[in-house]
């Protein structure tokens, strides 16, 4: 036996080598067979192949994305053009026609209040900027000063000259803040008030001025982060409204008439008459009855002008003492009859606040009672708390299919959709933008997460939308009131009809926003689309777009299709 380190010495077998060749040629038959095409299994591979060609079916996929909006071709007229109105109708205001309303009774100031035209007479063009429109003054300066060119009545500079209410200097409008119940200016005025009414610890947030003149109660008053909502009519003081709203002060054109007023119930921490000339204790007390409803429990009233301080001025309103003694009484049983607390009268200001819960009060209240000791409808947070904080109206249930978890998500959603926009124009939150409007304001959630001391927004809830305006006041985000109309999910504009490269903002379906960019092309707006925060897959988009200046002409027809 040899070691097993040593290799072994072994012969192949002629048999082995014969299997080993015949094995080879074999393969290389079968191979050859293969190659020729008649074999099954090559014929299947071709089969496949030719299935998987590219150069005939690649022409039928489709590699284009699916949710891209199509953009009109503005070669093609697929838009209709809109044209401008003569210049005639610059400072047009629909349904405040002064010819129009001189056709309606004076009783209960009727005739103040809007009357808007038939169909077929309505203005159906372009409403043109004003020749040598100027963007307003950044805040605060346009608080104090609007170029001329922007609001070109001189009326009132006359009229009020002696209560510096406007002044004109060269080829802008001044506002020294002077009232006429308060000559020593805006901020004397709150001042006092501020010495019975708590409005600096955040009690106060929202206000209502009655009768407003130019607004500059409520100017003033936002350096104390207290937002006003002033209104006047429109009479032969028309420009006061646009006066407001071109200084940058939330204002609307109303009057306390025959109508209630468009604001939900409680809705305003406190309200003031300053000689808002309106007959208080006329028709069964029926205007106090209107404040009452929009005042929240605990909230004040504020009444300077007749008949307080009857005794010093009786003369100068050529009124007798008796007259106005009378007035002031009536006026005084009105306030007791609704539970109202006088807490002041010094001077020219006498200061009301009505009790927190008033279940022993004369006349029928709209108020929500639990118990003796409880807010009528659910006490509010201070501000700034009560930005953020779940309001009664959703708390208690009151809004149909609005939880408070449904409310804290919605909050939620418009911070997102608040980042987008601020990426996509970064002067918004800045003095750039003023005054803003939501068309479709829901919860108020944009406004809330907008919320900066250099802007207001206006939050408005379509009628045929849920009422929701209750929440947006127990918020304390802005002011808001109800509209006919109605725009699908959002718009955010500059309030001021005819500034210069205002911006519009709607968020929508990709058909929808489609509709609109038909609309938009033939109005001389500069449009862009953004897609959704989660990505151009998604459904919805981002519509943006930028009103342009352009002047009309004289002569220009006024009407279209």
């Amino acid at each position: 036996m040899g070691s097993k380190n040593t290799p072994t010495n072994r012969r192949r077998s002629p048999l082995s080598i014969i299997i080993i060749f015949g094995l080879c040629c074999f393969f290389y038959l079968l191979g050859t067979w293969q190659k020729s095409g008649f074999g099954k299994g090559d014929s299947i591979a071709m089969d496949i192949t030719k299935k998987t060609e590219c150069e005939d079916d690649f022409a039928t996929l489709d590699f284009n994305p699916h949710h891209s909006i199509p953009i009109p071709d503005a070669s093609k007229p697929k838009a209709k053009m809109f044209k401008p109105c003569d210049v005639k109708y610059t400072d047009y205001t629909p349904c405040h026609e002064q010819d129009r309303a001189m056709k309606f009774t004076r009783e209960n100031m009727v005739y103040r209040e809007r009357h808007c035209p038939p169909q077929e007479e309505k203005l159906k063009c372009l409403i043109p900027a004003p020749k040598g429109y100027s963007t307003p003054f950044p805040w605060p300066k346009g608080r104090d000063y609007v170029h001329y060119a922007n609001v070109p009545f001189k009326h009132l500079t006359v009229e009020k000259a002696n209560q510096h209410w406007v002044e004109f200097q060269g080829n802008v409008f001044k506002f020294p803040g002077g009232g006429t119940m308060f000559p020593q200016g805006a901020d004397a005025y709150i001042d006092e008030l501020a010495s019975v009414i708590p409005i600096a610890d955040g009690s106060v947030r929202t206000a209502l001025d009655t009768g407003c003149g130019v607004a500059s109660w409520g100017a003033y008053l936002m350096k104390r982060n207290v937002l006003a909502m002033s209104f006047a009519p429109r009479d032969n003081h028309e420009a006061q409204v646009q006066f407001a709203l071109e200084r940058g002060v939330p204002a609307i054109i109303g009057v306390l008439g025959s109508i209630s007023l468009p604001f939900p119930s409680r809705a305003f921490d406190m309200a003031q008459c300053s000689r808002c000339l309106i007959p208080w204790g006329e028709n069964d007390g029926m205007y106090l009855m209107e404040v009452d409803r929009v005042l929240r429990p605990g909230g004040f009233w504020i009444l300077s002008g007749p008949p307080i301080n009857w005794k010093t001025y009786y003369q100068t309103w050529k009124r007798s003492k008796e007259d106005l003694k009378a007035e002031q009484r009536k006026i005084e049983k009105l306030a007791e009859s609704l539970c109202w607390e006088k807490k002041y009268e010094k001077g020219d200001i006498a200061i009301w606040r009505k009790k927190v819960n008033a279940e022993s009060c004369q006349m029928k209240s709209v108020d929500i009672f639990k118990s003796a000791n409880e807010v009528a409808g659910g006490e509010l947070k201070k501000f700034p708390a009560r930005l953020q904080a779940v309001p009664p109206r959703v708390s208690k249930g009151l809004i149909p299919e609005v939880s408070i978890e449904s409310y804290q998500e919605d909050s939620k959603l418009w911070k997102t959709y608040v980042g987008t926009y601020k990426r996509t124009n970064r002067l918004i939150g800045t003095s750039r933008y003023r005054n803003i409007m939501d068309m479709n304001a829901g919860l108020g959630g944009f406004a809330a997460a907008l919320d900066s001391n250099k802007l207001w927004v206006m939050n408005v809830v379509p009628t045929i939308a849920p009422n929701t305006l209750g929440v947006v006041y127990e918020r304390g985000v802005k002011d808001s009131r109800l509209t006919q109309g109605h725009m699908t999910l959002f718009m955010a504009m500059v309030y001021s009809a005819c500034m210069r490269t205002s911006s519009v903002i709607l968020r929508d379906e990709v058909d929808v926003l489609t509709k609109v960019m038909k609309i938009t092309a033939g109005m001389r707006w500069d449009v862009k689309l953004l897609d959704h925060e989660d990505g151009p897959f998604v459904p919805k988009k981002i519509f943006v777009a930028s009103k342009q200046y352009w002047v009309g002409t004289k002569g220009n027809n006024t009407s279209s299709d």
